[in-house]
Formats: C-alpha cells, sequence, structure tokens
C-alpha cells in the first residue's frame, strides 16, 4: 500500500509534466516550418533550455527581457529568434509581477 498522500502527489507531478510536455510540443510546432528536418525540434528545444540567458529587468517599461545565448549554428539562430518573435506577440505576464516578457537573441 502507498503511503498517505502519495496518490495526490503523484497526481500532481504527472499533471505537472503533462502541463510541460504540451508546451514543448507547442514551442515545437512553432519551430517546425524554420527548420529543415523537424525531427530537430525536440534536439533544438533542449539546447535552447540550457543555453545561458541574461534576464533584464527594466520597472519603468514594466517589461522583463530574456536575452538568448547564440546557439550552434546559424540555422539555430534563424529559428529562435523567428520563436522569440512569436513568443513576444503573447505579451505574457512574469507570474507574481507585472512585468510583460520580452524574448530576443543577443546581438554579436
Amino acid at each position: 500500500m502507498p503511503p498517505a498522500g502519495y496518490t495526490e502527489r503523484k497526481h500532481f507531478i504527472d499533471t505537472i509534466k503533462l502541463i510541460a510536455y504540451r508546451a514543448e510540443t507547442s514551442m515545437a510546432s512553432l519551430l517546425a516550418d524554420k527548420l529543415s528536418r523537424t525531427d530537430d525540434t525536440r534536439a533544438l528545444l533542449r539546447q535552447i533550455y540550457s543555453t545561458e540567458v541574461d534576464l533584464i529587468p527594466n520597472l519603468e517599461t514594466k517589461t522583463l527581457t530574456v536575452r538568448l545565448h547564440h546557439l550552434t549554428q546559424a540555422a539555430h539562430d534563424q529559428a529562435v529568434r523567428n520563436l522569440c518573435e512569436q513568443l513576444n506577440v503573447t505579451e505574457t505576464i512574469f507570474p507574481g509581477t507585472e512585468l510583460k516578457l520580452i524574448y530576443k537573441l543577443r546581438s554579436s
């Protein structure tokens, strides 16, 4: 018999995993049309997730810029620029703040 609360915790963790998978799937679909091989989308997302970023809050303009560093290939950089543009259109507010997220690829 599982310990008390195990079933609720497992259900909660499984729900978080499902939400993360759906978000990743949506981002993969945004990248797919910019890559020559659609199989590369998940690998590119893993690279994005492990890439350093600069977080630049601006309280006057109420923005939080997420500036990604360049990736290993120029084609990936172009795909990420496109992803950033599409994410910026959503005008997402960073949770618990009034800061609108702005995504961009770092300039050379």
